[in-house]
């Protein structure tokens, strides 16, 4: 029996292991479960986290949003792979519920009003899931890992054609309610309903209200708040101009010449001579935010669409800028900076060729590589060039418009001068290649030259004044033959007087001159006038360190002159331009004269090099310097003497270096100075002696005025030969080697750009200001190696000057903005200065200022808040749209600004009510919470709308 039962008992259990080995455990084992099991895991990995551990996990900031991060995991089920997104704020609240209209909103939260929350999509193509029963089961399976964690967090999973943007959604909500979301949007054929806030309305209340009750005589309490955008026409739709500006460069023309039937905004822009700019503000967009009241009834969102946008609680603001401000390669090719990059380009190419002829010889055809795209503009465009530069007026040029003050530490030309406006109108000739810079320079050598041959002011330069050695020496020679030219014109009509005042007045003088031979009309002397002025000329060795007057042989007489000295003298006093005061002299006692002078010979820095050469050769720098000078002192004495024809050489060393006139000690202590120019009769003589050094012997001050004839000025030999000099710097010009021409007007084309630029009305924006001085200061370094001459082909000197040009680009582009939005806020500063501000942090890393590589954020997103007294200036710009310009001429929405509907209308509808989070069916009024059991976002025009509700409901 025990047998018998153990066989029995032993077939049993076989019979149950059997059993055992085919029974499936779908509680454990299933795909679905191991789904859901996965998804929990790594929902509690992430809560367990928290942010702080997310973030140096390596979670992503959204580009968007100052404060949304995201991280993700990747998850398989059913031979498909998913995507799951976890998206939270930093600074984490516990009502899980943002702001409405916080423009750095995902957009998941602004339909809905969460704020962290998961979103899983299918890794495809779309990223959507197409198919109902999945997107219900993928849902249903994260509500579970959800619940299972015990995790409040909404989850979401995107549905349908992805251009619909449709999501469905649930969010448990503790232990009694589910709140569900979905959205849809309509791209197409907008019901008229929809189209305005009565029928939105009543829409969300059709969502929780019976459908038998009329909605528009029942009241409901429901909750409003609305956005609306509206956006203002172009600004500037240039891009016809921009075709003709891109021919005209082609065939060598000048963009500013022309003029175009269209106003541009830039017309009253100090660049606007030489280009027309883009406006980079292309537009505003204005937000007009209602904040959140009460609505009951149909008839009250009826008199909302009627409202007007001023009645708003608030305005914000948010420019929209060119794309191409960001983007080197688009945009305005025609600015300073990018002609500048031709002209680097034709300074690397100058040293092939000996001179500029050689680039556009029909004999040597210079240079192998230059390229048939090098063309030579046409002879009307040189024509019109040139009678720009020397016929269109020759009024006195002002050199200090425009001009900043770090400018002079770049050695160039100034901004109004001949050479400045010769190297603007060169970088848009041909393209600013060599070729067309060759042409253009030989015929305005040939036009310089016309000039001086017919004895015509040189135009844009100076005729007077000494010579500005801070500046370019092309600048400082044609400096030089404006004064030539000038000084040729004079000899040449005094020539001419003298000899009709000879052949006419000689024969009376006898008869009418009541003060004999003594009397000269040059004695005449301006009624308290006192020639007691002190010429002191620098780096003058001791023996002829002196000082006096200075007047010009071709200054005019003044117009009231009284007679003195009438005492007559045994010679002819001739080139007086007057008494001293009441000086005396020493030997004749007669008042003493100041003669005409003439004027000490101009110098370009080159003969200054020149001086300073031949001193080196000769090894005594002093006695060089002085026999250098020998000739201008003899000048004064031989003048001094012709006009005061009994004086002594103490009476020259008492007017012209008071210095070396020394007064005794037991004398009155007063001014050296005063003494010697108010000696009277009742001190004579003059107690006083020669200073030292003036009394030495063989003294070459002396020597000189024992030699020194007594001739007036204008009979003496003039110390600059206008002839002479004129000559050398023509043939200077007509010499010039093609790479020192080049730097030359590199260095004054970047400088004069920079002096244009900085005549630019931009308001109190005090960033562009200090960023225009850093562009000097940054110029003036990069320039320098160019006026040493120590420049060649392939020098990284040229890569340095290319990204200067990079340099001026972006300043460039900087003073368009600052240009456009003061002109547009000369009403409202403080909006421009806001946005400016704003825009340039933005465009700070773009300027190499800043190391912040690939950080940098790609769209500007900065927005101002109006306030009320700037809302008119900001309401004017939208201005009644043209026939020319597309526009819908059928209004189909409400709330007009000047004529305008919004472009974009935003709205919340919600519901909230008090309930219980138990299951208890009487619970005290403490225990309540006040929660939004129904939800409707709306956005949309009257072209396509887009809804996304949110459900609480009891389950």
């Amino acid at each position: 029996m025990a047998s018998s039962s153990k066989v029995e008992s032993d077939s049993e259990d076989e019979a149950l292991d059997e059993e055992v080995e085919h029974f499936d455990d779908f509680t454990l084992a299933s795909s679905w479960e191991r789904f859901i099991s996965e998804i929990e895991a790594v929902c509690r990995q992430w809560m367990s986290d928290g942010p702080k551990n997310l973030l140096e996990k390596g979670a992503v900031l959204l580009e968007f949003s100052k404060n949304l991060y995201k991280v993700k995991f990747e998850l398989k089920y059913a031979l498909k792979s998913y995507l799951m997104e976890y998206y939270f704020e930093k600074s984490n609240t516990d009502d899980g519920k943002v702001s409405d209209w916080n423009f750095n909103l995902h957009d998941l939260q602004l339909c809905f009003g969460v704020k962290d929350f998961l979103v899983i999509a299918p890794q495809s193509a779309s990223g959507v899931v197409l198919d109902a029963p999945e997107s219900s089961k993928l849902l249903s399976a994260v509500a579970i890992a959800l619940s299972n964690c015990s995790s409040l967090l909404p989850a979401f999973v995107p549905v349908h054609d992805p251009s619909r943007k449709a999501y469905i959604g649930i969010q448990n909500r503790g232990t009694v309610f589910t709140r569900r979301f979905e959205s849809d949007h309509i791209g197409s054929q907008v019901p008229v309903k929809l189209m305005h806030l009565e029928g939105l309305y009543e829409l969300f209340v059709s969502k929780f209200a019976y459908s038998t009750l009329d909605i528009s005589v029942h009241l409901f309490k429901v909750h409003f708040t609305m956005k609306l955008t509206y956006r203002t026409l172009s600004f500037d739709d240039d891009n016809d101009v921009q075709e003709t500006d891109a021919e005209m460069t082609e065939s060598g023309g000048n963009p500013a010449s022309d003029i175009y039937s269209k106003a541009q905004w830039d017309d009253d822009c100090p660049w606007s001579e030489w280009y027309s700019a883009e406006d980079p503000v292309k537009g505003f967009e204005v937000i007009a935010i209602w904040s959140e009241k009460m609505v009951e009834s149909s008839s009250e969102m009826a008199e909302l669409e009627n409202a007007s946008p001023h009645e708003a609680e608030k305005w914000i603001l948010f420019p929209i800028f060119s794309e191409n401000l960001t983007d080197g390669s688009k945009g305005n090719q025609n600015g300073f900076a990018s002609q500048l990059h031709f002209l680097v380009d034709a300074l690397d190419m100058s040293f092939e060729a000996q001179f500029m002829e050689d680039f556009v010889s029909v004999e040597n055809q210079g240079p192998d590589n230059l390229t048939t795209s090098m063309v030579i503009p046409p002879p009307t465009v040189i024509d019109r060039m040139l009678k720009e530069l020397f016929h269109e007026g020759v009024q006195e040029p002002n050199f200090a418009k425009g001009e900043h003050k770090n400018s002079r530490a770049i050695k160039g030309a100034p901004l109004e001068s001949l050479f400045a406006q010769f190297c603007l109108h060169s970088l848009w000739v041909g393209n600013c290649n060599i070729r067309a810079i060759a042409v253009l320079w030989i015929e305005f050598v040939r036009e310089v030259r016309w000039c001086w041959e017919e004895s015509q002011p040189l135009p844009k330069m100076p005729a007077n004044g000494s010579i500005d050695l801070s500046t370019c020496l092309i600048n400082q020679k044609l400096q030089m033959l404006a004064i030539c030219i000038e000084s040729k014109r004079e000899l040449n009509e005094d020539y001419q007087d003298c000899i009709g005042s000879m052949d006419q007045a000689s024969p009376h003088k006898k008869e009418d001159d009541p003060f004999g031979e003594d009397s000269d009309s040059s004695i005449m002397l301006t009624p308290g006038e006192n020639f007691d002025g002190k010429r002191d000329s620098p780096s003058k060795p001791d023996d002829l360190h002196g000082s006096g007057t200075t007047v010009s042989k071709f200054s005019s007489e003044p117009e009231h002159m009284v007679l003195a000295d009438p005492k007559p003298s045994d010679c002819i006093r001739r080139g007086s331009a007057g008494v001293v005061g009441s000086m005396m002299l020493l030997k004749s006692h007669q008042r003493m004269h100041a003669p005409f002078t003439q004027d000490a010979p101009l110098m370009t820095e080159d003969m200054h090099e020149e001086r300073l050469r031949a001193v080196e050769a000769l090894g005594d720098s002093f006695n060089f310097s002085a026999q250098l000078e020998k000739e201008i002192l003899s000048t004064d004495m031989s003048a001094f003497k012709a006009a005061n024809p009994d004086a002594i050489f103490e009476d020259f060393i008492r007017w012209h270096s008071p210095g070396d006139w020394e007064i005794d000690d037991t004398q009155e202590k007063r001014p050296i100075k005063r003494l010697a120019m108010e000696d009277s009769n009742n001190d004579w003589p003059p107690r006083g002696r020669l200073s030292r050094r003036m009394s030495e012997h063989g003294n070459l001050w002396r020597k000189i005025w024992n030699d020194a004839p007594a001739l007036p000025a204008s009979e003496q030999k003039p110390l600059l030969d206008p002839n002479r000099e004129g000559e050398k710097i023509l043939h200077y010009l007509e010499t010039l080697r093609p790479h020192l021409l080049l730097e030359q007007m590199v260095c004054t084309a970047f400088r004069a750009s920079a002096d244009a630029l900085n005549q630019t009305s931009y308001g109190g924006l005090k960033q562009m200001a200090t960023k225009m001085e850093q562009l000097y200061l940054t110029m003036a370094p990069s320039l320098r190696p160019l006026q040493a001459n120590r420049l060649s082909s392939g020098s990284e000197i040229i890569d340095d000057l290319r990204r200067l040009c990079g340099v001026l680009e972006h300043v460039e582009k900087l003073l368009t903005v600052a240009a456009s939005l003061h002109r547009k806020f000369l009403q409202a500063p403080r909006l421009s200065e806001a946005i400016f501000s704003d825009y340039y942090i933005f465009f700070l890393p773009r300027m190499g200022t800043a190391s912040v590589g690939d950080n940098a954020q790609m769209d500007f997103d900065k927005k101002q808040q109006v306030r009320i007294h700037e809302r008119p200036v900001v309401s004017n710009m939208f201005t009644l749209p043209t026939a020319n310009q597309s526009w819908r001429k059928v209004l189909s929405m409400g709330n007009l600004l000047n004529g305008h509907e919004p472009v974009l209308r935003e709205i919340i509808f919600s519901i909230r009510d008090r309930v219980s989070d138990h299951y208890a069916a009487h619970v005290p009024s403490v225990y309540q919470q006040e929660i939004e059991t129904y939800r409707m976002y709306t956005c949309g025009t009257s072209n396509d709308l887009r809804v996304a509700l949110s459900v609480v409901s009891c389950d």
